[in-house]
C-alpha cells in the first residue's frame, strides 16, 4: 500500500516574490532586485541596504486567498483489477485552496557610513491543498500542506558610490503534513483506509547574494542569486480504517521525504523617469529540475525514488511606481512565470501551470517616522489539464483558470 502512494507522498515547495511589503506586494515582485528603500531589502537584495541611512523596521501581514477547482473527466480501474471493485466514487473535491495568514517582519541597521546590517523573518515557500475524503482521486492525494519560514540575517557593504554588495544566510525551518487514502477493495469511500504524514519537520539553509550598481543617477541594477537547499523531512506516518490488522502492525511508522530547493538568479533595473516616477524590470531563472526528483525512505531503509519530470523556469515583468503627494505613492506591477511541468507530468498535489501575476499597492507617511501601505496581487494560474494513475485508479480532468489573492499591509517606523 505505501509503494502505490509513493508517487503522491512528496510535498513541494515554491518560492513566491510576494514578502507582504509594498516593493515586493504591489509590484509583482518586479521591484525586488532594485530594492534600496526599505527594510524589506535585507531578505530581497541585501546589497539594497546601503541605501538605508536611517534604521526601521517593516512589520508586514498578508492573506493568501486561492482558488483551486478540479473539474473530473474521468476515472477508470486498472484493467487488471477485479470487475467486483466497481467504478471510481467520488466527488470532484470543491474548492482545494486553503487560506493562508503570514506575517513578515525586517530591519535594518546603518553600523558605519559603508556598513549595514539587516534581519528579515519571511515565509518565501510553501502551499498546500485538500480535496477532503469524498475527492475522486483521493488515492493520489486527499490533502497536502507545506510550510516554510526563513529567518535571515544579513550584511551589506557600500565598495563605492556607485556599487554595493550584501550576503545573507537563511535559515529555514520546513513542515509538511499530508493524507492519502488507500483503497481495500471496495468503491465505497466510507470503506477506505488512510495514510498520513504528520508531524514532518527539517532545518537548512541558503545563502543569498546581492549587489547593486548604479549605472547613472537615474538607472541601477540588482542582481540576486540564492542558492540550492537541500529538505530532508523527517517525521511519524500513521494509519486509520485499515481492515487488515496484522498488514498495519507490520507497517513502518517512520518516513523520510526529501527533494532539493532550487538555485535563483534574478537582475533587475530602475529607471527615474522623473521626480515622481520609477520604472521597473526583472528577469529571473529558477532550477526547478533540481527539485523534480523526490526521494521517500523508511525505517526499514527502503527508499523510493521518483521523478516529478519537471524543468526550470524564468520570469520577468515590468513595474511603476509613482508619488502622488510627498506623502503618498501608488505601484502597479506585470509579471510573467512560465510552467515548471508539461500538461502529461502534472500532478494533484502540485497542480502548477504558468503564472501571471497584477499588482497594485497604496502607501502613505502618517508621520514623519511612521508610515502604511496596503497592497493585493491577483496570480493566474492556468486551467491546467491533468491525468495521474495512483493505486491503479487513473484520473483525468483539469483545472479551472486556478488563482490566488494575496491582500497585504506594513506598517514601517523609522528611529
Amino acid at each position: 500500500m505505501l509503494l502505490a502512494a509513493t508517487h503522491a507522498a512528496h510535498g513541494a515547495g515554491f518560492y513566491s516574490p510576494s514578502v507582504g511589503t509594498p516593493g515586493s506586494l504591489g509590484t509583482a515582485g518586479v521591484a525586488n532586485p532594485t530594492n534600496t528603500r526599505g527594510a524589506d531589502a535585507s531578505w530581497t537584495n541585501p546589497a539594497g541596504m546601503t541605501g538605508i541611512d536611517r534604521q526601521h523596521v517593516i512589520a508586514g501581514f498578508q492573506v493568501i486567498v486561492p482558488s483551486v477547482k478540479f473539474n473530473v473527466k474521468g476515472a477508470r480501474n486498472d484493467a487488471s483489477l477485479p470487475r467486483r471493485l466497481g467504478p471510481v466514487s467520488g466527488d470532484s473535491g470543491g474548492n482545494a485552496g486553503q487560506i493562508a495568514p503570514i506575517p513578515s517582519f525586517f530591519y535594518v541597521r546603518p553600523l558605519s557610513d559603508r556598513l549595514r546590517f539587516g534581519l528579515a523573518s519571511t515565509a518565501p515557500l510553501g502551499g498546500g491543498v485538500d480535496y477532503g475524503k469524498d475527492f475522486v482521486g483521493r488515492y493520489a492525494i486527499q490533502d497536502v500542506a507545506l510550510a516554510g519560514l526563513a529567518l535571515t540575517p544579513s550584511l551589506a557593504y557600500r565598495v563605492s558610490d556607485r556599487l554595493s554588495i550584501g550576503a545573507g544566510a537563511s535559515v529555514v525551518y520546513s513542515a509538511l503534513s499530508q493524507t492519502i487514502a488507500l483503497r481495500q477493495g471496495a468503491p465505497d469511500p466510507a470503506l477506505d483506509g488512510r495514510i498520513k504524514f504528520e508531524d514532518l519537520e527539517d532545518w537548512g539553509i541558503q545563502a543569498v547574494l546581492g549587489l547593486t550598481y548604479a549605472l547613472s543617477d537615474d538607472l541601477l541594477l540588482g542582481i540576486v542569486y540564492r542558492s540550492e537547499m537541500d529538505t530532508n523531512l523527517e517525521g511519524d506516518i500513521k494509519y486509520e480504517g485499515l481492515r487488515n490488522r496484522q498488514l498495519a502492525a507490520s507497517l513502518p511508522r517512520d518516513v523520510k521525504i526529501g527533494w532539493s530547493n532550487p538555485q535563483w538568479l534574478e537582475a533587475g533595473l530602475r529607471y527615474r523617469l522623473d521626480d515622481r516616477t520609477q520604472l521597473y524590470v526583472n528577469a529571473g531563472w529558477q532550477e526547478w529540475s533540481k527539485f523534480s526528483e523526490n526521494e521517500l525512505g523508511f525505517s526499514n531503509d527502503r527508499v523510493v525514488v521518483s521523478d516529478r519530470n519537471w524543468d526550470n523556469t524564468w520570469h520577468g515583468g515590468v513595474a511603476a511606481v509613482r508619488a502622488l503627494s510627498s506623502t503618498s505613492f501608488v505601484s502597479f506591477g506585470l509579471s510573467y512565470e512560465s510552467s515548471p511541468v508539461k500538461d502529461k507530468y502534472r500532478t494533484l498535489d502540485f497542480p502548477v501551470d504558468e503564472q501571471w501575476k497584477l499588482s497594485a499597492s497604496y502607501a502613505w507617511r502618517h508621520k514623519d517616522a511612521l508610515a502604511f501601505a496596503l497592497g493585493a496581487t491577483l496570480v493566474f494560474v492556468g486551467d491546467s489539464a491533468l491525468e495521474q494513475t495512483a493505486q491503479r485508479v487513473t484520473l483525468r480532468g483539469d483545472y479551472d483558470t486556478n488563482m490566488l489573492a494575496i491582500l497585504g499591509g506594513t506598517l514601517r517606523y523609522d528611529f
